[in-house]
């Protein structure tokens, strides 16, 4: 971690930081009401100054008061009407009133506030349109912006499926490499006013951390192993490598309010080019892991052989003897491939 800590704390020293502030907003239940009487008052209203003005075919004035105040009433209902907005659980709504981040409601129902409060809706029309166009191959307008800001943010927990990803190990062989973070929005007003879209935010350093984790540890123990026998390796150490995948995202997202609940290793391999080569090592490696105890069992082996030939008296070797048939059974029992014996009778 303190090879990358150090380049992060700069950035958040030279500018400041935005902070969530939770606020509350009216119920849309208690504003409804008020906005159904001045739509029923509006054409009353109109009607009223028009009786009471004596308006007939042959001429008359209304009551301009009351027309006035019926205009002001059908205006002030249609303004109020677009203060109603909904959240759903584990949603959250950051106001913004002319430029001004007001605070966030993070209560889910029917709610009301201030009609001039910034409004995302049509920027995630827009975004989903664009998103559309996109992939079904149609070209984006150079005018139009590739990500509108969002005031309605999601709080739920989403995943990123990484791309496989192919980078050079500690040791700098080529490995294929894929990860799996499930994160979610904890501070509302850093990922909306610090970063320009914290979706390809969290993607982009995501990739990020992962090729820097793949060049902080090797791939297998290798060579190394008998000089390095506690050395973390991404393929022995998953749990190990997986905690650090995700405290240092957990490092690297955390301008964008952003909290990493897990990340994990999805794929790893090494790459195609090498696959084979690296093959034969880790069959060689097992291979030279496995002759201590080979030679051990075969020792014993040929000293119990020897010692029931003794005590059985079914044959008695010298000295020169007992080392060709120690040698013979060594062959035998050590042997990678099989051994045809050669049986000699004793007849010429």
């Amino acid at each position: 971690m303190a090879l990358w800590a150090p380049r992060l704390a700069p950035l958040r020293k030279d500018r400041a930081m935005s902070e969530e502030r939770q606020v509350g907003s009216l119920s849309g239940w208690v504003a409804l009401p008020i906005v159904v009487v001045l739509y029923v008052a509006t054409p009353l209203l109109a009607w009223w100054s028009f009786a009471s003005g004596g308006v007939s075919s042959e001429g008359g004035q209304p009551v301009w008061a009351l027309l006035v105040l019926a205009v002001v009433s059908l205006l002030l209902a249609i303004v109020a009407t677009v203060g109603f907005y909904t959240l759903q659980p584990n949603e959250a709504r950051v106001l913004i009133l002319f430029g001004t981040y007001k605070g966030t409601v993070r209560k889910p129902g029917f709610m009301w506030g201030n009609p001039f409060y910034a409004n995302g809706s049509a920027g995630q029309q827009q975004a989903a349109r664009m998103t559309g166009r996109k992939a079904k191959g149609e070209g984006e307008s150079p005018q139009a912006p590739s990500r509108p800001r969002r005031y309605k943010v999601s709080l739920r927990a989403r995943t990123l499926n990484g791309e496989r990803l192919k980078v050079n190990d500690r040791r700098g062989n080529p490995v294929e490499i894929a990860a799996v973070v499930v994160w979610r929005v904890e501070d509302t007003a850093k990922s909306v006013f610090d970063v320009d879209d914290v979706e390809s935010y969290v993607a982009t350093q995501s990739e990020t951390s992962v090729r820097h984790l793949a060049t902080r540890y090797p791939y297998d123990a290798g060579e190394s192993a008998a000089d390095e026998p506690e050395e973390l390796t991404l393929r022995g150490n998953v749990d190990e490598v997986s905690d650090a995948l995700r405290m240092e995202l957990g490092e690297r997202l955390a301008p964008a309010g952003v909290t990493v609940d897990q990340a994990r290793l999805t794929h790893l391999a090494y790459a195609p080019e090498i696959a084979q080569a690296m093959l034969r090592r880790q069959q060689a490696e097992a291979v030279i892991a496995a002759r201590p105890k080979i030679v051990t069992g075969a020792v014993s082996m040929v000293e119990m052989a020897l010692a029931d030939l003794e005590t059985k008296g079914i044959l008695v070797l010298d000295a020169e003897h007992q080392a060709t048939m120690v040698s013979n059974l060594m062959v035998v029992l050590c042997g990678e491939s099989q051994v045809t014996p050669v049986l000699n009778t004793g007849l010429g």
